[in-house]
């Protein structure tokens, strides 16, 4: 578990770019495959979309006239869409020259159940991805999810959301101590198991007795959540993990996130809402 938290946005002038360093110190433009996160509009014809770049660094930029009807862009920008990129440097933002479809997703976008999972993925990735500090693995996870979530069973996406976002926590450095006390690593008591939010997995009865974020779980909740960890997104469904074993671990998850991540997440509240 880190000691500081790293979910923190970097402002643009505190670091040095690290998409086309060198390009962009005399402004030309460079490429870039990128996840769209989010749109914002600007203006009367103008979009800033917020992109997850295959570095794992977020980029915002600006897609000028992408609102328009006959926008040279059309969907290509839409969240959780992947494009390849041109992108010249701006004074804040960078600008969105060129766009080609990679992978589009529409089946995200159409159907309501995916468009409430996709959008905890999303909403997730805008919290805790920063500029201009790279880690690749989140790109990865990020589109092998967003694929998984597309051609996956309805009543398996809670499952593939729960895994995202326990995965994503691992990679930002927060990923759950299951087998021990988070604490003081001793042996935890397998029938009153408690998981604490703060220290960041299970403690044993003399530590989880004083720490008021520690909340008691069932007891092959660190099964379930270790084989979700560790399991590949395509290999969720054949966990056969129950329904509602699935709902109780999306719950503490997405407690854990919400406690760690200091932005809120509208769409994870909502999908916690429904669940």
């Amino acid at each position: 578990m880190r000691t500081a938290s790293v979910l923190r946005r970097a402002s643009r002038s505190s670091l040095p770019s690290t998409h086309g360093a060198a390009s962009n110190a005399v402004g030309t433009a460079y490429r870039v495959r990128a996840l769209a996160l989010r749109k914002t509009k600007l203006g009367e014809s103008d979009l800033i979309v917020t992109l997850l770049a295959a570095d794992g660094c977020q980029i915002r930029a600006v897609a000028k006239g992408a609102r328009k009807t006959k926008s040279r862009f059309g969907a290509r920008l839409e969240p959780f869409s992947v494009a390849d990129l041109m992108l010249s440097p701006g004074r804040s933002l960078e600008i969105i020259t060129e766009a080609e479809t990679v992978t589009s997703h529409d089946a995200l976008r159409s159907d309501y159940d995916r468009l409430r999972a996709a959008s905890v993925v999303a909403d997730f990735l805008d919290k805790v991805s920063v500029e201009c500090q790279a880690e690749e693995r989140t790109f990865a996870l990020a589109t092998t999810t967003l694929d998984v979530m597309e051609r996956s069973e309805i009543e398996l996406l809670p499952a593939v959301v729960t895994a995202f976002l326990i995965k994503g926590m691992a990679m930002q450095g927060y990923r759950p101590q299951l087998s021990s006390c988070a604490m003081c690593a001793a042996a935890t008591d397998v029938h009153d198991v408690r998981f604490s939010l703060s220290a960041g997995g299970v403690v044993c009865l003399a530590c989880g007795g004083a720490d008021v974020s520690a909340m008691s779980v069932a007891a092959d909740m660190p099964v379930i959540l270790d084989a979700l960890v560790r399991a590949k997104l395509a290999d969720v469904a054949a966990l056969g993990i129950p329904a509602p074993a699935i709902t109780d671990a999306l719950r503490l998850v997405g407690a854990f996130v919400v406690y760690h991540v200091p932005a809120r997440m509208k769409a994870l509240d909502a999908y916690l809402r429904g669940a």
